[in-house]
């Protein structure tokens, strides 16, 4: 059975553990890339300590001079663990392989089942990496845009799909799921019109799953290669997102039944990028760390109605609709006349950073992506200075 998170654990809500002036000691890139009189709202960094489990995982392993290389299933017998409680699907252990991280796991992945100059569909507006580490390993952007709901529009998929496959090439779908930038969570019926779509082509799926424990309140996450049809898929999934692991590398890539034989051709000194220390911490996350996850999920769920409640009362003119999944929220600033790049006007004006819509494609234009993994207060303290920039 599905559990549906957000249960009562008695964890306090971690977006409320530190303080302004603690976070202004982080080194990372959300807190140093800009001036102190800035508040960052931007990069996907969240504002949180470490989960318990995950400090005492890490500090049994320092003590121990457990530095070495990494070894073993752990992490994907954890992810299987955490899956099955979660979403009833359990990945095959032996059909996952350690990567890097996400991003450099999608790389891999594509590798495997396209080549030079072979086309990549995207859902439009997008993750800003899936255009750079696509264009850098010589493979072809295909945009396929979201509709005007934010979910994926399958005529269009169909018809992009349809060209990208002419006089028989080969072609891949780099699926974001759940959607950064706009928070959709696709359904099940979605995912598997998506999968007969790409049986009927000739495409590839491969799924960058990484916000999947981030799903709202009531909403259920799907994985890709849990639906009729997606046998021959490739995903990647990883606790960064989740338990704010970013610095310490680790993700898996997992292969649908139909796509072992793929997965079996990644060279092995892929499986030497990822950090010891950091399949340590996600194991850790995925195996301990759930009453934590769950507080979070409650405090990201009032949030986000903060936030509908804030944009309401001080800027009315922009338009939101509030994400099902990850802890980002995607903001449309057009009525604003702003121009192409509003989270410009708010950088210099307001002095809050938050991420341009433009370098996300197709439909990114006059749009921002707000960082919600934080303290209510500095949510308030955003909206106030973008309300501000506009005086």
């Amino acid at each position: 059975m599905t559990r549906i998170p957000h249960e009562t654990t008695g964890e306090p809500n971690p977006l409320r553990a530190l303080s302004l002036d603690r976070l202004r000691c982080r080194t990372s890139m959300k807190w140093r890339a800009y001036p102190e009189d800035v508040l960052p709202l931007w990069v996907a960094e969240m504002d949180v300590p470490l989960a318990e489990p995950i400090v005492r995982a890490l500090t049994d392993a320092l003590a121990l001079g457990d530095s070495g290389y990494p070894a073993g299933t752990g992490y994907a017998e954890a992810l299987a663990g955490f899956a099955e409680k979660r979403w009833g699907w359990a990945p095959a252990v032996e059909r996952t392989a350690i990567v890097p991280d996400v991003m450099l796991g999608v790389v891999e992945m594509l590798k495997l089942v396209t080549g030079p100059g072979d086309p990549v569909v995207v859902n439009s507006p997008v993750y800003p990496p899936f255009y750079m580490f696509i264009e850098h390993m010589d493979r072809q952007v295909m945009e396929a845009p979201l509709g005007a709901d934010l979910r994926i529009d399958l005529d269009t998929l169909d018809e992009t799909f349809r060209r990208a496959t002419t006089d028989g090439r080969r072609a891949a779908f780099l699926l974001c799921s759940p959607h950064n930038p706009t928070g959709t969570v696709h359904t099940a019926d979605e995912l598997a019109a998506v999968a007969a779509l790409a049986d009927r082509h000739g495409v590839r799926v491969v799924a960058d799953e990484i916000h999947a424990p981030l799903a709202a309140g009531g909403v259920d996450f799907v994985p890709y290669l849990h639906v009729p049809g997606a046998e021959n898929g490739l995903s990647l999934m990883s606790a960064s997102k989740a338990w704010n692991l970013a610095g310490l590398k680790a993700a898996l890539a997992i292969a649908g039944p139909a796509a072992a034989d793929d997965l079996a051709r990644l060279p092995e000194e892929v499986s030497h990028g990822p950090s010891h220390f950091g399949i340590i911490a996600h194991s850790a996350a995925l195996r301990d760390g759930t009453d934590w996850l769950d507080a979070l999920l409650t405090g990201l769920d009032d949030n986000r109605r903060l936030l509908v409640d804030l944009l309401a009362e001080h800027l009315p003119a922009i338009t939101h609709r509030p994400g099902r999944g990850t802890y980002l929220a995607w903001l449309d600033c057009r009525a604003l006349g702003l121009g192409d790049d509003p989270a410009d006007v708010f950088l210099r004006r307001g002095r809050v950073a938050l991420t341009s819509g433009i370098p996300f494609g197709t439909g990114g234009a006059g749009h921002v992506r707000l960082n919600l993994a934080t303290s209510p207060e500095l949510i308030t303290e955003g909206v106030r200075r973008m309300a501000a920039a506009l005086g």
